[in-house]
């Protein structure tokens, strides 16, 4: 049953997601916080804001994949600042 190739890089990146999902787990127990307004003009929490951030990065890299090619390491930096404006901003 090989439907996809779990090679080193979609380790990494299961594991990324795995280590986000708890990080802001125990940051949503141990500080709880208010919901804030953003630049969306909607009522924004971190989770929100990370699910924000990570559905607009893979977004982000199709469009990549699509234009520009395989070789993702400037589309890794995009989102990471895109990601950095999502949390300052939304």
């Amino acid at each position: 049953m090989a439907w996809m190739a779990w090679t080193l890089p979609t380790a990494i990146f299961f594991g990324v997601i795995a280590c986000l999902l708890v990080t802001f787990t125990v940051l949503a127990i141990r500080f709880p916080e208010t919901p804030r307004v953003g630049v969306l003009r909607i009522e924004t929490t971190r989770g929100d804001r990370l699910f924000i951030t990570l559905l607009g990065s893979a977004f982000i890299n199709l469009i990549w994949l699509a234009f520009v090619g395989p070789t993702l390491w400037w589309a890794l930096a995009l989102c990471l600042v895109y990601a950095a404006a999502v949390f300052r901003w939304v």
